[in-house]
């Protein structure tokens, strides 16, 4: 048996796919809905997989990075005249940002995030940690309401 929760992060995006061959290659945005789903087989010691709250905790700074950003490929012939947007770039070598690519990059970060081991605390000083045994399954990264792009590994 296996118990599994997700946690859902919002953002608005935006993304330039140089390689691609019409619209999508100029600067165009998403309301995207990033789904984390992790599981375990059996609950802790609260009754729950995970807490909800060490999710957001451990890795919402990060999915923030995201949030009213403009996304690009190193190599795009724009990056001069974006690099003015400061710390809203987001900058992946030589990969456009396609949504896939995008679940594949916040799959790694939450992977390394839940086997750190690390704790993790909240505004008010409140630690949270993930339990043992707690496995990242997929993120799922929706880029319209009709479209997501998925990451998980074998």
């Amino acid at each position: 048996m296996v118990y599994r929760v997700c946690k859902v992060f919002e953002v608005e995006s935006g993304h330039m796919l140089s390689k691609h061959p019409d619209r999508c290659r100029f600067p165009h945005g998403h309301t995207r809905r990033i789904e984390v789903v992790v599981a375990a087989p059996s609950l802790d010691q609260n009754d729950m997989v995970c807490d909800f709250k060490a999710l957001k905790v451990a890795i919402a700074e990060f999915i923030d990075t995201f949030d009213h950003a403009m996304a690009i490929n190193s190599a795009d012939k724009a990056r001069p005249a974006l690099e003015a947007i400061g710390d809203r770039l987001v900058v992946f070598e030589n990969t456009d940002p396609t949504t896939e690519v995008l679940a594949k990059h916040i799959y790694e970060y939450v992977k390394a995030r839940i086997s750190s081991g690390q704790t993790f605390e909240d505004h008010t000083g409140i630690s949270y940690r993930f339990p043992p045994g707690l496995k990242l399954e997929r993120v799922r990264v929706g880029e319209t309401s009709t479209t997501w792009a998925e990451y998980a590994e074998s």
